[in-house]
């Protein structure tokens, strides 16, 4: 590797690592319900306007979590946190906060609404009860496509949960839901 090639190198690991360190992983303040609420309806609207029978999958689900805006940063080690709102019948009925983390061969940023479907009521009650549900391990999760086109009877034969990833902006490989844990914000 030449000199020049190790500097440049160097120099980009540098800047990343600096710009992880300064992302708020937890000591960021928390938005205030009034906020969420906000952008979990664009993040709604912009899942009915992307997403190819939306409006079915949100009249079948028994409850539906928006975490909109999630960020996920890594450079060999990664995070993504995000804040949204659980609806109930269309009403806001918890605030949570999710957070991961991971190692391996990664690098970038990225930015994406995420909204989760509880197809059943067993999935939504089990969410609901519990004090941090980790994705994978609590319960499982199919992560769609934007673009899927099948019926919600397709995604209930796959998984009782279900999570479109929609308006991703910025350059990082996937997303995984197995060790998300999502933490109620608040009483």
């Amino acid at each position: 590797m030449s000199t020049y090639t190790t500097a440049k190198f160097h120099s980009i690991f540098v800047v990343l690592t600096l710009s992880l360190l300064m992302l708020p992983f937890g000591g960021a303040q928390a938005k205030s319900e009034k906020e969420i609420d906000a952008s979990v309806d664009v993040a709604l609207e912009r899942f009915k306007k992307d997403v190819k029978g939306a409006d079915d999958y949100l009249k079948g689900a028994k409850g539906v979590l928006v975490m909109p805006n999630v960020k996920k940063a890594g450079f060999v080690v990664g995070a993504q946190w995000g804040e949204g709102a659980l609806r109930v019948g269309n009403k806001s009925v918890g605030y949570y906060k999710m957070d991961a983390g991971s190692v391996g061969f990664q690098a970038g940023y990225q930015e994406a609404n995420i909204v989760f479907l509880f197809l059943t009521q067993d999935a939504l009650n089990s969410f609901r009860a519990s004090k941090g549900w980790t994705a994978g391990i609590e319960g499982g999760i199919t992560v769609v496509d934007a673009s899927f086109g099948g019926t919600l009877d397709t995604l209930k034969a796959k998984d009782s949960i279900v999570a479109f990833v929609i308006g991703k902006e910025g350059l990082m490989a996937g997303w995984s839901a197995k060790g998300t844990k999502f933490t109620k914000l608040g009483k």
